[in-house]
């Protein structure tokens, strides 16, 4: 029989069947109502027992259920389908779900953070939290997310590293050759820096998306979930003229496609401490002389104003120079 009762400015629900009790506190009435209900469901299906599950089929059964309803942030670039892969490895994997505790998740995180930073780190936990969080509203294999006990690893400092005009000549050389995908990945990164488009979104690039006569390049899926349209430099359109008849025009099946080759394009140019990402850095710099700031978030993709900065990297030297 379910209980639903106040609990300061939540409510308890509270299940009771053949021997068998489970509570659990909820933000409204309603989806106390809705987990009772589920409760009372699962015990009568079960004989008082509750399904048992292990974390590894929670991890498949996320992936095949309710990640592909998910369409922003950063699965975009299916680093989420990753992070899913490294829960599923870890020995933790082999545990019911309802027998995880805040220890064994703060073990995992410190296991993760032996060889990632705090940044990705918080990446995983997050995915591995949206699993847990599954098993209680989805599935009722678990009464409460023992993430929410979890410390989380502290942010890290923000990147500030632009690629300097000897780096960009140094890949030009590399990649001097645009049939290949190791200069079609340099061309990327100039095209990158022109517009501030991230690998993935680069990647997706095709005839049907680019129009030249209105300058603007059409994303249909951005990280954020939502579309944009994206204005083109005069530069931006030189740099597509310069790529092979290709479709997709930078002939990169995805950003990690596209990455990887950029990678081994930085190796062979010797650059060393700069990533893909950091165009988005010199891009925003850049951009940030020529629009106000309103149309600098429109054109990058940003719906808080703030996030700008993280990009933002022009040096004291060069305000100081335009100030005369």
């Amino acid at each position: 029989m379910a209980s639903i009762r106040r609990y300061g400015d939540k409510w308890r629900a509270e299940v009771s069947r053949g021997g068998q009790r489970s509570s659990k506190i909820l933000r409204t009435k309603r989806e106390a109502q809705d987990w009772a209900a589920r409760q009372e469901y699962l015990f009568g299906k079960t004989d008082g027992a509750r399904p048992t599950m292990t974390l590894a089929a929670a991890a498949r059964k996320y992936e095949a259920e309710i990640l592909p309803q998910k369409t922003a942030r950063w699965n975009t670039a299916g680093s989420e389908h990753y992070a899913i892969r490294l829960v599923i490895q870890d020995q933790l994997s082999q545990k019911d779900v309802a027998q995880i505790t805040a220890s064994d998740l703060a073990a995992w995180r410190d296991r993760r953070l032996q060889s990632v930073s705090a940044s990705s780190a918080q990446r995983y936990l997050n995915t591995l939290s949206s699993i847990l969080t599954a098993c209680v509203r989805d599935w009722g294999v678990l009464d409460d997310n023992p993430m929410r006990s979890v410390r989380r690893p502290p942010p890290t400092p923000p990147r500030k590293r632009r690629p300097t005009a000897e780096e960009i000549e140094r890949m030009a050389v590399a990649g001097a050759d645009v049939n290949t995908a190791l200069g079609r990945s340099h061309l990327a990164f100039l095209f990158a820096i022109e517009t501030g488009m991230r690998a993935g979104e680069i990647a997706g690039l095709t005839s049907e998306s680019v129009d030249v006569e209105r300058r603007v390049a059409h994303l249909s899926r951005t990280k954020n979930g939502d579309s944009r349209d994206v204005p083109l430099s005069r530069e931006a359109l030189r740099i597509l003229a310069r790529l092979p008849a290709l479709d997709p025009l930078f002939g990169f099946k995805s950003g990690p496609n596209l990455s990887t080759n950029w990678y081994a394009l930085k190796t062979k140019a010797a650059v060393d401490g700069l990533s893909f990402h950091d165009s988005r850095h010199e891009a925003v710099t850049r951009l940030s002389k020529k629009l106000d700031v309103l149309a600098l978030a429109r054109m990058i993709g940003h719906r808080n104003i703030r996030e700008l900065m993280t990009y933002y990297n022009e040096t004291a030297e060069e305000l100081a120079a335009r100030l005369d």
